[in-house]
């Protein structure tokens, strides 16, 4: 879980009969933060302010959300949420909560008939704590869906996933991941684990169908798709420190997720760090690809049917 990192609160709205939701992830204060954006759609508010460049090195919260660019107004109900706790930067006029968002595309799913919006950023925040926070079809996974390379009807359920190690140094190593991929997802020994479906053959291999001219979506231009990452540490590392973390975690999602940051994705990895812990930024680098491989495995393997998209173990029929 994202919160096995001491002090991370994680927080979900969900709404399953519409088919979205979103997240909030709650920083104690002083957290440093990075971000690495990939894919070709992305959906993002004050990601720039959490480039190394950028001043101000620490992040309030984190929000993902369905929605689409919509869903994006979910992070002013949380900014609004953070400065009652009395979290942000506080400039000498104003307490400021660094609140970045990202977004996923499911609006398919949902047929556009509800998109978060502030007050369902609140609500996600409200319920965030430090306790083991659920992970499937909830959150802003709930309308996630993979394995796109044969059209909609052929998809299965994507969701959110987690997972966490510790590290012979005390530190921890934490991944939450939000699938939404085109492609699909791979298991441990690279073979398909959820992904686009067909009777007589079972699972396809997304990659072999693109490169043999297999895939027949309708619409390849079609950016429906996002996978979003938030990995985290209590190591002490700084802000282009958390940068790196943040670019890690993109090896790791590409190791479970095949094709990976196409421009149909609009993948985008957080990487914060709470500063607690002495470690190798190293170790802890790998451990945080590692992590974000499992937790995208981990979102699939826990993902309930939602709105009619069966998952993958209802797909083999297990």
């Amino acid at each position: 879980m994202l919160t096995d990192v001491p002090g991370i609160r994680v927080g979900h709205w969900t709404d399953a009969e519409a088919g979205t939701g979103c997240t909030a992830i709650i920083m104690p204060p002083g957290t440093c933060g990075g971000v690495d954006v990939r894919g070709g759609g992305p959906a993002s508010r004050e990601t720039d302010l959490l480039r190394p460049e950028a001043t101000v090195p620490v992040v309030s919260a984190i929000v993902l959300s369905g929605g689409s660019a919509f869903g994006l107004d979910t992070a002013g109900g949380v900014m609004a949420w953070c400065e009652e706790q009395g979290l942000g930067v506080d400039t000498g006029i104003a307490l400021v909560p660094i609140v970045a968002a990202a977004c996923l595309f499911d609006l398919g799913i949902t047929g556009n008939a509800r998109r978060p919006g502030p007050a369902e950023g609140r609500l996600a925040a409200q319920a965030a704590s430090g306790a083991p926070h659920a992970v499937g079809s909830v959150g802003a996974g709930t309308g996630a869906t993979v394995g796109k390379c044969h059209g909609r009807e052929h998809m299965c359920k994507g969701g959110l996933g987690a997972a966490s190690v510790r590290l012979q140094s005390g530190a921890t190593v934490a991944a939450l991941a939000v699938v939404n991929a085109f492609g699909d997802v791979l298991d441990e020994h690279g073979q398909v684990l959820a992904g686009a479906w067909e009777d007589d053959r079972g699972f396809v291999d997304a990659r072999r169908e693109l490169l043999d001219g297999g895939a027949r979506h309708a619409r390849l231009a079609d950016m429906s798709n996002t996978t979003l990452c938030v990995v985290a540490t209590d190591a002490r590392i700084d802000k282009p420190g958390c940068t790196h973390l943040a670019r890690q975690a993109h090896a790791g999602l590409a190791r479970a997720i095949a094709p990976y940051g196409t421009a149909l994705d609009g993948d985008i990895a957080f990487g914060v760090a709470t500063g607690q812990v002495d470690a190798n930024p190293i170790v802890v680098g790998n451990a945080v690809a590692e992590m974000a491989s499992a937790a995208v495995r981990d979102a699939v393997r826990t993902a309930t049917s939602v709105r009619g998209v069966p998952t993958a173990a209802e797909r083999r029929g297990a």
